[in-house]
């Protein structure tokens, strides 16, 4: 896992670099850009970007365009996670072992600099620093609107926090966590599709296959949250549990969430392995999931 270590490193610092460089050229005079930069730069790994990266390997698209794209997506994640935790929907007061944005700031801050992040990633899509068609722009945009969305992201935020306190079946939870985590996961391998003009049936298997690594990705966090510590997370942990939240471990128990997991690992790991060797950094981003302690 060292080797797969250095290259989500160097991905990150990639992305960091261009993120950066980004904010350089805004304008100055704005007050929202320090909250932005705050929630922006907190410490992540920026996983949602080497799978943007090691999808983007299988059909063989340029770094740069590469990193244009997952700074945009970087952005939306970034923005989900600022409004997460506001008040009114989560209430963490920590984010990666920082204070999250509204209690850094204050909560109205903490929804503008959210709201800045959103269209701050369709400003780089539009931007000319991405060298690609403007019909592959217009679909990217309009993609990754639906992707963060009200049938995307937020409609799957709205769904976790409606389904608080609530028996849901196991069918609905999948699908509240596709739309809440694994969409935007979908957006990162589609957009791969989306630039190689691929045809609407290879598209569609990219997504599924991102929808997939996203809803593995959310099963594990939910995990870590059930049985993890708190000091290595960087908050505060059976939270999920205290809010009554809808997961497959209150349903399945741990026992059964952990086969879930392995079982759905599988899956993807056969839809990776369809493209060949080209797939294999795409593969160890999917072990590297399962390798978070939980």
């Amino acid at each position: 896992m060292s080797i797969f270590l250095k290259k989500l490193n160097r991905i990150a610092n990639s992305t960091n670099f261009y993120l950066k460089d980004f904010f350089l050229k805004q304008r100055k005079n704005s007050y929202l850009l320090k909250p932005m930069r705050y929630g922006l730069f907190s410490g992540g790994k920026r996983f949602r970007s080497a799978v943007v990266v090691n999808a983007g390997k299988i059909y063989d698209i340029k770094y740069k365009k590469l990193i244009i794209l997952s700074s945009a997506i970087e952005c939306i994640h970034s923005y989900s996670l600022i409004h997460d935790d506001l008040p009114s929907m989560d209430n963490d007061e920590l984010r990666r072992g920082k204070l999250s944005v509204h209690k850094k700031f204050n909560e109205f801050t903490a929804i503008l600099a959210g709201n800045s992040l959103l269209t701050l990633a369709f400003e780089m899509l539009s931007g000319n620093d991405l060298h690609i068609s403007q019909n592959s722009k217009n679909e990217l945009i309009r993609t990754l609107s639906i992707s963060a969305g009200h049938v995307g992201l937020a409609g799957g935020q709205y769904s976790d926090l409606t389904y608080e306190k609530k028996k849901i079946s196991k069918k609905n939870i999948i699908n509240m966590q596709k739309k809440k985590t694994g969409e935007l996961f979908g957006f990162c391998c589609e957009s791969i599709a989306i630039i190689k003009n691929l045809n609407s049936f290879k598209r569609k298997k990219m997504k599924e296959m991102g929808i997939n690594i996203g809803l593995l990705f959310q099963t594990v966090d939910d995990l870590i949250d059930f049985k993890g510590d708190s000091l290595v997370v960087g908050k505060p942990t059976k939270s999920d549990k205290k809010k009554g939240k809808a997961t497959l471990i209150n349903l399945l128990g741990y026992e059964g969430t952990v086969k879930f997991t392995k079982d759905l690992k599988k899956k993807i790991d056969q839809q990776i392995k369809k493209y060949g060797t080209k797939g294999n950094d795409l593969l160890e981003s999917v072990d590297f999931i399962l390798e978070r302690k939980f």
